[in-house]
């Protein structure tokens, strides 16, 4: 697994043994920052300086891949032990220390934010409704900031309720759906 574009490209990440972990890959993290790169709703401008958060973040790919496309910060939520070594490891390789905090917590139980983030990367482990939840929670945190775009990986078959947010795009890329969402404000 590597980092598609921007300044880290071809970077290798490294992530752990296991199905505990289940990396955003290439080809669906090219798909979805291509549209967001190209999609008259976002733009490069939805990218470069913000503020990022990659909740639920495994290896960190969709954050890394965010501040190699030139995102100013990027906030990893992420409890599980050896995702967190993977995470800490590809920061790492990329140099992104100064730019990335981790956070060791549950999503769905986040602490208060110290500023809110305009781009926000979701990708829970699946069949669980984890998503409604951690934006609830990122939320009332003050994680998200008004009008922020919000991108959430599922499973292909799941339908989460999401009614205060506003749907911009959904794709399916085999078992996986991504949906982009713009959230109120």
């Amino acid at each position: 697994m590597r980092i598609v574009a921007g300044r880290h490209r071809g970077r290798k990440l490294v992530a752990p043994e296991g199905a505990t972990t289940r990396p955003t890959g290439e080809r669906m993290r090219q798909a979805l920052f291509d549209m967001l790169w190209h999609a008259p709703w976002a733009g490069r401008a939805a990218i470069e300086g913000h503020a990022v958060l990659d909740a639920f973040a495994g290896t960190g790919a969709l954050g890394l891949e965010a501040l190699s496309r030139g995102a100013a910060t990027a906030c990893f939520i992420e409890q599980d032990r050896a995702a967190l070594a993977a995470l800490r490891a590809n920061i790492a390789a990329c140099r992104e220390d100064a730019a990335s905090q981790v956070l060791p917590v549950d999503a769905t139980r986040p602490p208060r934010a110290k500023a809110p983030c305009s781009l926000v990367f979701l990708d829970p482990p699946y069949a669980k409704d984890l998503v409604p939840r951690a934006l609830a929670a990122l939320g009332a945190a003050g994680w998200i900031a008004p009008s922020a775009l919000i991108c959430a990986e599922t499973g292909r078959d799941e339908d989460p309720a999401l009614p205060d947010f506003t749907l911009l795009a959904e794709r399916t890329h085999g078992a996986a759906r991504i949906l982009v969402l713009r959230a109120p404000g």
